[in-house]
């Protein structure tokens, strides 16, 4: 059985800042008047779940809002009670997201702005995530922040939140609405011994492809253990 790193997110205590991976993926943070929220759509009820864990080991209050009628990509997720599911007059889309991805133009549903039974994931309003909004926009606009390391932590709630594997290596999921932020993110992965290409939509993106039986060893190393939620083949896995 393969051991353990000392640089495993099993191993390393959680950190706030670890939940700057649901913003590396395609996840926002805003502000209100009793603080700040992150949240994020998924196409998975197992991200949703195990984010859940993610966010419960640092403190932070966060729920799901599973099949609920929620905007399209590029649109500000609501910020109260959303409805049960999709409205009647709602269609689902002829084909829906890939895991972790979201289509980059309008739904092709009635009305071209909506996503019927999509998974919201959300904290609660919380000052304590001040740090983490702060360093991750820069006005409107989510940015990298300046020096960001590539933590355990960090990395584990990106691939929750929008790892995937794919016929060649491994893809960490971008926000198809902040290009700006592939490049510093594809810096962070290389400097970390994870260096991988940038892939368009077209090219199943956009996300960072890792490649190689080496960095793909090393993600499995340092996302450590797949959550029990997670498909078979899901997560990336040590080899036993």
């Amino acid at each position: 059985m393969s051991q353990l790193s000392l640089f495993s997110a099993d191993l390393t205590p959680p950190q706030l800042s670890d939940l700057g991976g649901l913003l590396a993926a395609h996840g926002q943070i805003a502000a209100g008047p009793d603080g700040f929220r992150l949240s994020i759509l998924l196409a998975d009820q197992w991200r949703a779940e195990a984010l859940l864990r993610e966010c419960r080991v640092r403190d932070v209050t966060a729920e799901v809002l599973a099949g609920a009628d929620v905007p399209a990509a590029g649109h500000p997720l609501p910020d109260g009670p959303l409805p049960d599911g999709p409205l009647p007059d709602r269609q689902p889309p002829d084909a829906p997201p890939a895991p972790g991805q979201w289509p980059d133009g309008p739904s092709p549903s009635a009305g071209g702005d909506r996503i019927p039974a999509a998974t919201v994931f959300r904290s609660q309003r919380t000052s304590v995530l001040a740090d983490l909004a702060a360093d991750w926009t820069r006005g409107a606009v989510k940015a990298v922040p300046v020096g960001l390391t590539l933590t355990p932590g960090f990395l584990r709630c990106w691939t929750i939140a929008a790892g995937q594997p794919a016929a060649v290596g491994f893809l960490l999921g971008l926000d198809p609405h902040a290009p700006d932020t592939y490049e510093p993110l594809a810096a962070v992965c290389a400097a970390a011994g994870l260096a991988g290409s940038l892939l368009g939509i077209r090219g199943g993106g956009p996300a960072v492809r890792i490649v190689g039986y080496r960095r793909c060893a090393r993600l499995a190393e340092m996302i450590g253990t797949p959550p029990p939620e997670a498909p078979r083949g899901a997560f990336p896995a040590l080899s036993h």
